[in-house]
């Protein structure tokens, strides 16, 4: 219990002193005035029916002034209608009482042609200006906006009545922004512990992802592996782990965030993926009682005298297997993690940013810390239940290392492995053995048996037949090969770059042919990534919706610097993640996706390119 208070105070600590590093350091509120272009930035969009929707991200502690925003357009254009959103009074000391835009503004403009003489290079400038509350004004901003396809202006109107927001209040919410904008503008703005609090949320939320949980048998298999364990023994080892993998992860978000370099990718390649698959394998012998793993007694002994007893060897063990585990078995991106890595990019602020991948890291270590909690108090301490109980981390293991592979091997591997350990762990539950003294407990533990002998064996017959899912193994024999892999495989076709020199001219073509494009991130190491091709892009609404875009698979699986220039061009820091492009060529950054999507939220965003 002891050892549980110390850890608690420690955690509950964490916001304080960052908090004291912030402001020690300076942080980001304490930074003199930023960049104009970082200070406002302008997203602008397009319809095919003369509509301009423009919309600025506005730093905390900036504004715009709303009567500031002026339109100039290029010859035979003209401005039909527009509307702004309302702001907020403000006593400004240059101007007197103005209305002033702060966290976010929209506007649109409906535009026609008033004659047909129109050059091919038409635009729209806008042009808007803003202030730092401590005391700087910029001058006026010009931005130019090419716009193509331009109607009549004769008898043109809104084809739906704008609903801009009239109030800061209804603004705020940032309900069209992106999901990793979101999170950028928690860090960009509010309360500290808010932000803290918010990413803590969301890191338990990835805890149940394909990013965290293989780490609950490996943290499992190192508590069984101990043998008999007090509570506060196991609590203080999965606390080791799970700081270990924190620091890990907000290292390397640092990192990616002020140098663009993904340091988890470098970690994704056959060699690596392959040695740590077979310290799995040899984990998972170890469980089996094949030999004890163990340092040479000389070490063990000056670790014991330098630690005073307190198992340091076994601590610093746990450490490394924490911190190797964040780098190779984990590689996710998600929203909260793409927006921490944006703002520490744009601001150039690791004090903020890291603090908010730290309390990310302890989120997605909730689970895990329960783990150490329960082990301790629910394994068993010794006999023959004990060796069950690490027979069984040590089946998970070779399991994980056969998902481990998975990434860089072809899946009939992956199929005729998994089926293999199941139908060998099925006879050892004794599932082909006749009970002659059945218990309660017995035929429980066969009934698992035969369960796994049926799957391992429904396994071994797909890869026969030639399915490649251990999902639905068995769809190629009753569905017929062909048949079950065009189903299993997403019918939409991509074309596969490896670099900008290969995706710029795509995007040229599809600009000329007013053709939208999606720019799909993927690695073969990418666990996610296998979810998105097989479930998100499979969906039949999915494959209507994509019919008319130009799809570009971005191949990233060498983390070359041509892999890196394609993560630098689009703000992307690891697969998955999907990039928009509508018909005038313009990148919709609102729309885009870090993580995995399902198949209804990707629609509905693709409903706002139509």
């Amino acid at each position: 219990m002891r050892s549980f208070l110390v850890l608690f105070m420690l955690i509950a600590l964490i916001p304080a002193f960052a908090q004291a590093q912030i402001s020690l350091w300076g942080g980001a509120s304490q930074k003199g005035p930023l960049p104009v272009e970082q200070a406002f930035k302008m997203q602008a969009t397009l319809s095919e029916i003369g509509e301009l929707h423009l919309e600025w991200m506005i730093e905390k502690d900036y504004y715009l002034y709303r009567d500031h925003l002026k339109w100039q357009v290029s010859d035979g254009i003209e401005i039909v209608d527009e509307i702004r959103q309302q702001g907020e009074a403000k006593e400004d000391p240059l101007f007197g009482k103005v209305d002033v835009w702060y966290n976010t503004a929209k506007a649109q403009v409906l535009f026609g042609r008033s004659s047909d003489d129109v050059a091919e290079q038409a635009t729209i400038k806008v042009t808007y200006q803003g202030c730092w509350e401590g005391g700087i004004c910029y001058p006026p901003v010009t931005e130019e906006v090419p716009i193509s396809q331009v109607p009549l202006a004769s008898g043109l109107s809104w084809a739906s009545p704008p609903a801009l927001p009239t109030s800061l209040e209804s603004v705020s919410d940032g309900s069209s922004l992106s999901e990793h904008d979101r999170f950028t503008r928690v860090l960009a703005g509010g309360s500290f512990g808010l932000m803290l609090g918010a990413f803590f949320i969301a890191g338990i939320a990835l805890s149940f992802t394909p990013c965290v949980f293989p780490m609950i048998p490996i943290l499992s298999s190192i508590i069984a592996g101990q043998g008999k364990l007090s509570t506060p023994r196991a609590l203080s080892l999965s606390a080791v782990y799970v700081l270990a993998m924190a620091v890990t992860y907000t290292l390397a978000g640092v990192l990616a965030g002020l140098f663009g370099a993904n340091l988890q990718a470098v970690f994704q390649n056959a060699w690596v993926i392959s040695l740590f698959s077979f310290l799995f394998v040899l984990l998972a012998l170890s469980m089996f009682g094949f030999y004890e793993l163990q340092l040479p007694a000389s070490i063990q002994t000056r670790l014991s005298q330098a630690s005073h007893g307190q198992k340091g060897g076994q601590v610093t063990g746990v450490a490394i297997m924490g911190f190797l585990s964040a780098l190779i078995v984990g590689p996710c991106m998600a929203a909260p993690l793409a927006g921490a890595l944006i703002y520490i990019g744009q601001t150039g602020d690791p004090l903020l940013g890291g603090a908010a991948l730290f309390a990310m890291s302890l989120g997605m270590g909730v689970p895990l810390l329960l783990v150490g909690a329960s082990a301790g108090k629910f394994l068993p301490k010794a006999g023959a239940w004990m060796k069950s109980i690490k027979a069984g981390f040590g089946v998970m293991l070779l399991l994980l290392a056969v998902w481990m592979l998975d990434r860089i091997v072809p899946t009939s591997v992956t199929m005729s492995l998994t089926a293999l350990i199941l139908i060998i762990t099925a006879v050892y539950l004794k599932a082909l053995d006749r009970l002659e003294h059945p218990t309660a407990a017995t035929q429980l533990w066969k009934g698992v048996g035969v369960i796994l002998l049926v799957y391992g064996v429904a396994l071994m017959l797909g890869v026969l037949s030639g399915a490649r899912s251990l999902i639905y193994p068995l769809q190629a024999g009753l569905m017929g090969a062909n048949t079950a892999s065009a189903q299993m495989e997403s019918p939409l076709s991509f074309t596969r770059v490896t670099s900008l020199t290969e995706l710029e001219p795509l995007l040229v073509s599809a600009k000329e042919e007013n053709q939208k494009v999606l720019l799909d991130y993927y690695a073969d190491w990418c666990v996610t990534c296998a979810e998105m091709e097989y479930i998100t892009f499979v969906d039949a609404g999915v494959v209507d919706a994509l019919k008319d875009f130009k799809l570009i698979k971005v191949d990233v699986t060498d983390n070359s610097a041509d892999s890196r220039a394609l993560y630098r061009e689009y703000q992307v820091f690891g697969p998955p993640a999907l990039v928009f492009f509508d018909e005038a060529g313009v990148e919709r950054k609102d729309l885009a996706v870090h993580g995995v999507i399902q198949p209804q939220p990707l629609l509905q965003k693709l409903s706002f390119l139509k």
